[in-house]
Formats: structure tokens, sequence, C-alpha cells
């Protein structure tokens, strides 16, 4: 539900967009708005990590002005947090690191070395600080720093140690050891390797639990498949959504026994959209975020881009730039993404190194959840999809496990029951909605049952609907609807070289338990 006033009529937000909401606010002043606030929470979780109240209130983009206190604090008085990894273009040679300062500090660097108490070469990184004007009787401003470092240039399948610090905290003095932390980069030729994913994880119990059993994984990587923090907590691309920016500070906290160690591939959902920050919303993924720049330009759609990680190729995608559902950002690259995703699948088809195609982003291309399906999504990039025979879909948004059969022409191409295999060249692709990643759950349509391993359940048609352009719900009665699980999940993909390569892709509970397992083998 919309929230109360902001100074904009609610009938002129819904017909905004993105770009049309941010000069409001960027030129309108914010008379009040009630909404849950984590600033509270963070002080009780996160020394200092609530910003100072700034001197200005209007409302505006990325800003590197220090806040006053900033100067007076001496750098040994300011703590790291929230590290978080991510590839470069290249993941045999390169790591982009990135993390968080409570205050303005001098100076930032990354140290790396293969050996803990060797960290002799040093990286200077870059500062992108956010500004979030105070919304009167509900929070202060908030001045919010991120800092990231590129590392190139590394030695491919080598493990690297490495510290983050500025003037005054230095990771490799004795009093620091103890926040170097580790990461490890792709290997030259292709080996066996895991990679993990899901979408929806905001800040939780639930959400901490699926990271500790992505860790006992041992993943290469995890794929995020949007909605990564909910700041927006109403996600529908408008002024009048709730947001705090606070929660980003909990989100990376809670993250960061993780995300320091396995680099976090995160794209683009609806709830992504700050307007706060840029006219596309995307301004605040830019500050926060480091991703690789594959070819499509990253200061427009930071969630896009693609990378290869021994034989898979990966690609991450912007879904709200072809939803029909929330359409607060559709057509916002006019048509640069599909075609830059036509040329990247290509691409990767064509590469002799590369045996599978993983796509991920996050509205759901099939689902009989609470969303559904996104006809935006079928529309522009599945007939890409078909062309090129990519393995593995992986979305979100609907905060469900969801496992289809594999598609062909829109249908049922062959029947994927649990524990099967499946061949792209000949069946079509699986489509997992992986959206239990901590948010509350979702359900399914009335009467239909949740279908998973050690709880099958008769194969029945359902009932649901797609989006369409009009916004309209259009009905349809669907057989795709394999696998179904009403619960907090991760996926688990063991990606096998050779001369039989295969994905074998399954789904953990948030205990651990397995709930789904499938392969992927091509031409077999």
């Amino acid at each position: 539900m919309d929230l109360p006033d902001v100074g904009i009529p609610p009938r002129l937000a819904s017909r905004m967009s993105m770009a049309e909401q941010y000069e409001y606010l960027r030129t309108r002043p914010i008379r009040r708005r009630t909404l849950v606030t984590a600033g509270a929470v963070a002080g009780g979780l996160l020394t200092g990590c609530g910003g100072p109240a700034s001197r200005g209130t209007a409302p505006g983009g990325a800003t590197a002005v220090p806040s006053p206190a900033a100067s007076l604090v001496h750098g040994s008085a300011v703590a790291p947090f929230g590290r978080h990894l991510a590839f470069g273009a290249d993941p045999k040679t390169q790591m982009r690191v990135s993390w968080q300062v409570p205050l303005a500090v001098r100076r930032p660097y990354v140290r790396i070395g293969t050996a803990p108490d060797d960290l002799g070469r040093k990286t200077a990184a870059e500062v992108r600080a956010l500004h979030t004007p105070g919304v009167t009787g509900v929070r202060p401003a908030l001045e919010q720093y991120y800092l990231h470092a590129a590392l190139d240039g590394l030695r491919p399948g080598t493990t690297y140690y490495y510290g983050v610090g500025h003037d005054g905290f230095d990771p490799a003095s004795p009093g620091h050891r103890s926040t170097i932390g580790t990461f490890r980069t792709a290997p030259a030729r292709a080996e066996t390797f895991v990679f993990t994913a899901f979408g929806d994880q905001g800040v939780s119990r639930a959400a901490a639990a699926n990271d500790d059993v992505l860790l006992r994984q041992k993943p290469a990587f995890h794929l995020h498949a949007g909605d990564i923090c909910y700041a927006d907590v109403n996600g529908r691309g408008r002024p009048s959504d709730g947001y705090d920016p606070a929660f980003w500070d909990l989100f990376l906290k809670q993250n960061e026994p993780v995300a320091r160690s396995v680099p976090w591939m995160v794209t683009t959902g609806n709830h992504d959209m700050e307007a706060w920050y840029s006219p596309d919303g995307y301004g605040g993924q830019l500050a926060r975020f480091f991703l690789p720049d594959s070819g499509f330009d990253p200061r427009t759609a930071p969630g896009v881009y693609a990378f290869t990680y021994g034989n898979v190729g990966f690609v991450a995608l912007d879904a709200n730039d072809v939803s029909y559902e929330i359409p607060a950002n559709l057509g916002c690259t006019g048509g640069r993404q599909t075609r830059w995703l036509a040329a990247k699948l290509a691409e990767l088809r064509a590469a002799k190194d590369v045996d599978f195609i993983v796509v991920f982003f996050h509205h759901c291309a099939y689902s009989t959840s609470t969303h559904a399906s996104d006809g935006g999504v079928r529309a522009e990039w599945l007939p890409l999809f078909a062309e090129h025979q990519v393995d593995l879909v992986i979305n979100g948004h609907n905060h469900v496990y969801e496992r289809t059969d594999a598609i062909r022409n829109g249908g049922v191409g062959r029947a994927v029951p649990v524990g099967a295999s499946t061949d792209p060249t000949r069946d079509g692709t699986v489509y997992v909605t992986a959206g239990g990643g901590g948010r509350d759950l979702y359900g399914f349509p009335p009467g239909v049952k949740e279908s998973y391993e050690g709880h099958l359940t008769r194969h029945d048609p359902i009932d649901t609907f797609r989006w369409t352009r009009s916004r309209a719900a259009k009905a349809e009665t669907v057989e795709w609807s394999r696998v179904r699980y009403r619960g907090f999940s991760l996926l688990s993909v063991e990606a096998v070289s050779g001369a039989a390569p295969r994905l074998r892709v399954s789904a953990l509970t948030d205990s651990g338990k397995r709930i789904d397992h499938f392969e992927v083998r091509r031409g077999g």
C-alpha cells in the first residue's frame, strides 16, 4: 500500500516514470512521510553506522561531501564493515572489493597478497557517497560512504588474502589482523565448480540461515536475482514508496560473513529502484556495488552484465526494463539491453570453451505464485533464449521455490520430474523461481498443492495468469509447473566440465534439506 503525503499527488505518482519521480523529488520539498525506520535498529547493531544529520534538505543524488562530524574523527576510530566481493569482467584476473564506512575517511585502500602476513600490494579505493535527505518527524538525513577497489592483473586459480583500510586503520597492523579476508580467482582452465543463487533476500533470520547453508556449499560465487535489501519497502517504483537507506547498513553487515569471501553477483529487482538518487532509480545500486563492465554501460543499468566462469557463461539482466507488471522503468534502455542480450548470447553460444549459458534476472518468465508471469519478459527475451538454447534461467520476485519442466514454444517440451535430466538442444529451457532468499513468503493459487522431493503430489494443470502490456492480468491454464515449495530456499548448482559436461541443479531449504534436483546435459 502506498504511504501518506510526500508532496506528490498519488494519481500523478502512479503515472510517473522513474525519471519524472526523481525530478519531482529533486525539486519539491518533502513534508512528511510515514515509514518503518531502521535507524534505531541500526544504532543498536552497528556502531556509528547512522550518519549525522545533513545541513541540506533538498533531495539529490550521490554526493562526496563529508559531514562536519567526519572531519573531527580520527581514522583509527572508524571501522570498515559490509565487505562484499564481485568479479570483474574476467573472473580469472579481476576482483572488485567493496565495503562501507560510517564516516568519511582519508585515502582508503585495499591490501592484498598471497599470504596473510604478506599484504604488500596496495591499491587505492574509490569513494562513492550517498546523501539521503531527512524526513521531518520520521528520520534524520543520512550520509553513507561506500568504497570500491578494482584489483586487476591477478593470477588465475589463486587464493589471495586482503584487508581494507584508510589513514589511521591499517588491516596489516597487529590490532586489525582479524579483519583480513580471502578470495579465489577463477581457474585458468575449466574445472568442476559450484555456484549458488536466490533472490528476494532482505534482512531477517531466514536470510541469515540461508547464508549459512550457502557457505556450506563452498560456492565459487553467488547469484542474487534482485530485490536485494528492501530499503524501499513497497517496490512500486514510486516516490511514495516507504524508504529507509539505513536498511542497507543492516543488509551489508548481515551478509559480510559470506560476501567477504564469496563474490556476490547481484542484479536489479523492483525494490532496487530508488528514486532518491538518479532519474532511473539506480544511483543507489551504483554507489553500493561494483559489478562487471562487459559492454553494456553500467551507469545506465548496473544490473546488466556477463561473465564466464569455467565452462559456463552467465548473463545478468534488468527486468525492470521490460516488465509489464511494474512499468516504472519500462523501456528505460530504449531496446539497447535486448539488442545487447542478443549479441551476448550469440557470442557465448559460439565460444568453444562455453558448454552452458545461465541467465538470471528478477521478474518471472514462468510462475504461478503471487506475481505470476510477466508478459514483457516473455515477449522481449524468450525468443532469444530459445534461439540460443539457454540452459537455465533463474528468477526471483515470487517468494517461493517453483521449477518448470523444460519449456519449448511456450509449452512443455519435456517433462522433468525430480531427479530427471533434460537436454536444451531438444527439450527447451528450464525456468527456476528462487525467490525464497529470506523475505516474507508467498503461496500458490487456491487449491494448488506444493510438490517437491519427499512430498510429491499429483501433477495437474494450474489456473494462473500473466501480466499484459495494459497491466491487465490475463488468465491462463498451465501444465509446466513441476515443483513447488513454499519455504525459504536457495539453489546450489554443480557445473561439471570435461567429456560429459552437465549442470547438477539442487534446491535446498534454509536448513539444508534438498527439495529438488535435476540435471541439464547438452546433446546427450
